[in-house]
């Protein structure tokens, strides 16, 4: 399961660098995936520090934190 969730949170990273600061959802729905294995790679990247999470008006966006 480690596996999935890392190969999912490259994916996540490789969404946000050719995006940009994106709402949650919408990377949910483009990349196809379960809340369960969304929220798992958040939290995989968030915890690598590479990712900065902020709250606008109730939705979540995520975004690369930069170099």
């Amino acid at each position: 399961m480690q596996d999935l969730i890392g190969l999912i949170a490259g994916k996540i990273w490789k969404y946000l660098s050719e995006n940009g600061k994106t709402e949650v959802t919408k990377i949910r729905f483009d990349l196809k995936l379960t809340n369960a294995l969304l929220f798992l790679a958040i939290g995989w990247l968030s915890r690598e520090d590479k990712i900065n999470i902020t709250k606008e008006e109730n939705k979540y966006f995520i975004e690369l934190k930069s170099k």
